[in-house]
């Protein structure tokens, strides 16, 4: 069962103190509120974090490994994560989410034709390169347009060739064998994208049975209701495991690196007369000149500076709230050294 979870000598020889302390490997399959459902060799379990681990390590993601203690049924030790895809929690500024743990290939998925939209790519793109995991874009839906090469042609224009990008139908059943073919033992997968874009349907296909709930499309918009309320870890029977998640309303980067998604853009940049240039009014700017001759889109150069802002704005915020942990214990420490007064 490890095997088919993905576990190999890595994760055998990362796990080794933790099973001399007599703790049993596990794989999260299913995050609830305050217990998960956990996968091992004994079969599945719900168990809870204990506290120590809460405070020291912080709460397992879906796809985490972790040490579960079988007498108490709670999770003991947590993994160091190879890889992990995270967004800034809503309404949080400083406050990272792990959407998914130990991911080695992230589907970016959108549904043809209404769903279809570049610069929200551009986001997802950012946030799997930074994750380590390898980012696939899938368009689905193709069975709703006449041609889907002009689609197929925008994304390589922006994926700047560093990804694959697949079409398929999950309703024709065009396209998944080809999907199938990433799906092999030790690999595991997750599905990302908006709500109703085809997710479920494609693990249904995936997997070969109706597993998870679908719910008929809209009318209007030919879109999916939203059924998949939680993260699930699905075994695939030729091979791997899938990560359904819910559908992504917003999504704002944690932490990001832009060259690997916006290569093309920071090449121009770098070919600035300044390297300070901020590409507003300085001679020589390379940007300028691009959006001028169209080299450039402004679409895809006003997504760049977006995002880039964003992640300026969390930074920022992360520097801020760091500093003020600092002075605080600064001052605790100042307190603790205090002379006593004698009375």
């Amino acid at each position: 069962m490890l095997n088919r979870l993905g576990w190999d000598d890595g994760w055998d020889a990362a796990f080794a103190e933790h099973r001399a302390a007599g703790l049993v490997p596990a794989r999260v399959a299913i995050q609830h509120r305050g217990a998960y459902d956990l996968m091992h060799e004994q079969g599945e379990q719900r168990a809870s974090a204990a506290n120590r681990l809460v405070r020291e390590a912080g709460l397992p993601a879906v796809g985490d490994w972790v040490g579960i203690d079988l007498t108490t049924n709670l999770i003991e030790a947590l993994l160091p994560r190879r890889t992990s895809i995270s967004r800034k929690e809503v309404w949080q500024a400083t406050r990272e989410q792990v959407l998914a743990a130990n991911i080695d290939v992230a589907f970016l998925v959108q549904a043809l034709p209404l769903d279809f939209n570049l610069r929200r790519l551009e986001r997802y793109l950012a946030m799997a390169w930074e994750s380590g995991a390898q980012p696939v874009v899938l368009l689905t839906k193709i069975d709703l347009v006449d041609d889907v090469q002009p689609y197929l042609d925008e994304v390589e224009a922006i994926t700047l060739g560093a990804c694959s990008v697949h079409a398929l139908s999950a309703k024709t059943g065009d396209g998944v064998d080809e999907l199938r073919t990433w799906f092999e033992p030790n690999r595991t997968a997750v599905l990302l994208g908006s709500s109703g874009v085809g997710k479920s349907t494609i693990v249904n296909s995936l997997v070969g049975e109706e597993l998870l709930a679908t719910q008929e499309v809209r009318v209007d918009d030919q879109m999916g209701r939203h059924t998949t309320t939680r993260r699930e870890l699905i075994l695939v029977p030729t091979g791997g495991v899938v990560l359904d998640t819910p559908g992504i309303r917003e999504l704002q980067l944690w932490d990001a690196d832009l060259e690997q998604t916006f290569g093309d853009v920071e090449e121009i940049a770098r070919r600035c007369r300044f390297s300070d240039c901020n590409h507003h009014t300085e001679p020589g700017c390379a940007i300028r000149e691009a959006l001028a001759d169209g080299s450039l889109s402004y679409d895809r150069w006003q997504s760049y500076v977006k995002l880039q802002r964003e992640l300026e704005a969390v930074e920022a915020r992360r520097n801020h709230l760091l500093r003020q942990e600092r002075v605080r214990e600064y001052k605790i420490r100042a307190r603790a050294n205090r002379p006593k007064k004698k009375r």
